[in-house]
C-alpha cells in the first residue's frame, strides 16, 4: 500500500507525517507541487509481458497525460528478479544508480504498473519518503533535489514519461543526505 513519511532533513529519526490515506498523501504532496494520483490497473504483469504490451493497456491514459502535460517520450523501466543469470548485478547497479541526491532539468513522471519503489524528495527543510505501489502516479516538479530506491531485490515496472530523449538524465547535488535516511526496506517493514 502507498505510504508518506515525512521527516526534517536535519532530523531522519523524527516523524512529521506517515500516512497511507491516498487523500492525505494527495494534499501532503500537493502543498509541494507534487501531484499524487492512483490510475486503475489494467491487468497483471508478468517477467514475460512484453513493453509494447504494457504501452497499450495503458493507452488511453498515456495519450491523455501526454497531451494535457506536453510529454513527447514514454518508455518502461523495470527489473523483475526472473530476467536471468546476470540480474543480481544489473539490479545492484541500477539501485546505487539513483541512490543520491540528484534532480533533472524536467518533471519527472512514473506511473507504476508493478512493484514498489520510493521516491524521497527533499524539500521545504523536509524530506517527504513515497512508497509508491502499482496503480501510483507520482510527477515531480524539474529542479526537485531527490533519490530514488528500488530496494535490495528490485521488482518493479513503471512507465515514464519525459519532455525530451534526455529528460531522466540526472544533475547529482553532491551531497550525501540520501545515506541518513531509511531506506524502502526500512519504510516498509512490517509492523509499521
Amino acid at each position: 500500500m502507498t505510504l508518506l513519511q515525512v521527516m526534517p532533513d536535519d532530523a531522519p529519526d523524527t516523524v512529521l507525517l506517515r500516512t497511507r490515506d491516498p487523500r492525505e498523501i494527495t494534499e501532503a504532496l500537493l502543498e509541494c507541487a507534487v501531484e499524487f494520483r492512483r490510475w486503475p490497473l489494467h491487468g497483471t504483469l508478468t517477467a514475460g509481458t512484453a513493453t509494447d504490451e504494457i504501452l497499450d493497456r495503458y493507452r488511453t491514459e498515456i495519450d491523455e497525460l501526454c497531451t494535457r502535460e506536453g510529454l513527447q517520450v514514454v518508455d518502461v523501466a523495470r527489473l523483475h528478479p526472473e530476467e536471468g543469470p546476470h540480474w543480481a548485478e544489473r539490479a545492484a547497479k541500477a539501485r546505487s544508480a539513483f541512490l543520491d541526491e540528484h534532480r533533472h532539468a524536467e518533471d519527472e513522471v512514473r506511473f507504476f504498473v508493478h512493484g514498489r519503489g520510493c521516491f524521497s524528495l527533499h524539500l521545504r527543510s523536509r524530506v517527504y519518503a513515497v512508497v509508491c505501489e502499482a496503480g501510483d502516479l507520482l510527477s515531480v516538479p524539474a529542479g526537485t533535489p531527490h533519490w530514488f530506491d528500488m530496494g535490495p531485490r528490485p521488482d518493479f515496472a513503471a512507465i515514464r514519461f519525459f519532455q525530451e530523449e534526455n529528460g531522466w538524465v540526472g544533475d547529482f547535488t553532491g551531497t550525501r543526505i540520501a545515506e541518513r535516511f531509511p531506506r524502502l526496506e526500512a519504510l516498509t517493514a512490517s509492523g509499521q
